[in-house]
């Protein structure tokens, strides 16, 4: 049952236009030019068109689909091969534009419908799975025009859309700027570790000399099982490349005592070692920072340090950019996935200064984690509380007040 006022329609009735983009415009691109959104442009959960990675092109003036396709204010922008139902919406001020034929052009008749209104509906995951879901006959995935058309969509009156237009913009806005405030964090984390990982910039204070060594000269460095244990529902955690690469190691799998005492010492974590991706991933390395005992698969290294180290300082430097580079120029090519041995990461290099130094760098760098680690938390709030007002909104469940 509808909300009141609320109404059954479909694309095709409140579109004046329903196109897709052409074909072979590659003979086109250009460093400079007009814009030329792709599929990788769009997004799965949201409508703001990504401007990261995109393309130029420079068109005659006289091109018959250079006018066809033209993208306007207001125009909608759907996914119809490969990655079907991809949303995304044309901004005021964004300029002249293109697209190609894996995307299809929905443009509203004027005063029909709200286009940020329905270009939110369609990026809901209600409607988003049900446009997945009516992939057309054939090898490859795909949508026609005639499907898109005929898409069913449920409007509130005009008024009642923009309203709720307004509201999901506000929220997006409040996304955007959290993703930026952690691109410059993250940004800003790199910047620091190229500067205070190589002692290009010293702390004031500090004066002792750098020291250079191989990994296993100030390390242990040890592999996990090779053999696949028998979990069990819990016991002892049992680590592998998934829980370093996801950074959730609360998510995760067991074993029993048993096996877990029959295992090598050597394969048996504490507090302050440090595990490292040496297959598939390579070079993500974490601290293991509070009290475990856990265990891990031939996929990870174990690195117990010794005394010279700050755990946290050695952490940084193995996730440091000149590390990671000596570790990938190491890496065996020669199977999938790609892997590095013990040995060769033993004979890696880092630059450390004498402790003290390190345990002021490590605060810093720690500092700057929790920075990130918040807005983190703060932008996957925000995405999940707008998930659950597209959810009200949306379907009429909550209404809001129209002047």
């Amino acid at each position: 049952m509808l909300p009141e006022g609320w109404k059954y329609s479909n694309i095709g009735e409140i579109a004046s236009n329903v196109t897709s983009g052409s074909r072979d415009w590659a003979q086109y691109y250009s460093d400079t030019g007009d814009k030329f959104v792709r599929m990788t442009n769009l997004a799965r959960d949201g409508v703001r068109i990504s401007e990261n990675d995109m393309k130029f092109v420079s068109i005659p003036h006289d091109s018959t689909d250079g006018k066809r396709t033209a993208l306007k204010n207001g125009d909608i922008l759907i996914s119809i091969t490969a990655e079907l139902g991809k949303i995304g919406l044309v901004p005021n001020g964004f300029g002249t534009a293109f697209i190609n034929q894996h995307l299809a052009l929905v443009r509203l008749k004027n005063a029909a419908a709200s286009s940020t209104f329905v270009a939110y509906a369609l990026s809901s995951k209600k409607l988003n799975q049900k446009l997945n879901s009516l992939n057309d006959a054939g090898a490859k995935a795909g949508l026609n025009l005639s499907t898109i058309r005929s898409f069913p969509i449920i409007l509130p009156p005009l008024l009642e859309q923009k309203k709720i237009a307004a509201i999901l913009s506000t929220w997006d806005r409040a996304i955007e700027g959290t993703e930026k405030l952690l691109a410059n964090s993250q940004q800003q984390k790199k910047a620091l570790m190229q500067q205070l990982l190589t002692g290009k910039k010293r702390l004031p204070g500090f004066t002792g000399e750098w020291k250079t060594k191989r990994l296993k000269s100030i390390s242990k460095i040890y592999d996990g099982t090779h053999q696949t244990p028998n979990y069990v529902e819990t016991g002892i955690p049992f680590y592998s490349v998934e829980h370093l690469t996801s950074g959730k190691f609360n998510n995760t799998k067991f074993i029993s005592d048993e096996v877990y005492h029959n295992e090598s010492r050597k394969r048996q974590i504490e507090k302050n070692d440090i595990l490292l991706t040496r297959i598939g991933d390579i070079g993500t390395a974490k601290l293991i920072d509070w009290d475990v005992r856990a265990s891990f698969y031939v996929s990870l290294a174990l690195i117990k340090s010794n005394t010279i180290m700050s755990p946290k300082f050695f952490e940084c430097a193995l996730n440091s950019e000149p590390f990671k580079k000596e570790l990938w120029h190491r890496t065996i090519h020669v199977a999938f996935p790609k892997k590095i041995n013990l040995g060769d990461i033993g004979d890696c290099s880092i630059s450390f200064p004498p402790l003290p130094e390190q345990k002021a760098i490590a605060t810093i760098l720690s500092t700057t984690d929790e920075e990130i680690t918040a807005l983190k938390s703060d932008l996957s709030r925000l995405r999940q509380e707008k998930k659950a007002l597209m959810q009200q909104l949306l379907t009429g469940k909550r209404r809001v007040t129209v002047d």
